[in-house]
């Protein structure tokens, strides 16, 4: 199944209809790996600036973005039905976001201490924080 198929039978499912603001976010989101609130705006800006964020908002609600915290700030990227799950790293002086790839043995691991400790884990992110090569 598509990405834009998974979209589509996400709203539907939750009986929302396809709006061409929504599509729009998705469209922004769908080829890039994250993006700010500021850059999905920009990339949208044919549409109102409210619209977008209650369209986020919404996303966020139904699973179709996650939002990845950078500090005090965010960014935005599609949730896991539209890739692999995967953690990011961002630098602290250009403020680039790379994805780091799934570690199975990480991933085992937080499973083993969320069990220790009796909770139940269903989703998790980490926060990685460094100088990429360029800064280096």
């Amino acid at each position: 199944m598509s990405a834009q198929e998974i979209f589509e039978k996400t709203l539907l499912s939750h009986s929302y209809s396809q709006t061409r603001p929504r599509q729009a976010v998705f469209d922004a989101l769908q080829h890039h790996q994250s993006r700010t609130m500021h850059e999905i705006v920009v990339a949208t800006s044919e549409h109102d600036r409210s619209s977008i964020y209650r369209t986020i908002e919404l996303f966020e609600k139904l699973g179709i973005v996650v939002r990845i915290p950078q500090g005090f700030k965010h960014r935005f990227e599609l949730g896991l039905d539209y890739h692999e799950h995967h953690h990011h790293a961002t630098c602290n002086t250009c403020g680039a976001s790379i994805a780091m790839p799934e570690d199975p043995q990480l991933e085992t691991r937080l499973q083993e201490l969320a069990k220790r400790r009796h909770f139940t884990l269903t989703f998790h992110q980490i926060e990685l924080h460094g100088l990429c090569e360029a800064c280096e």
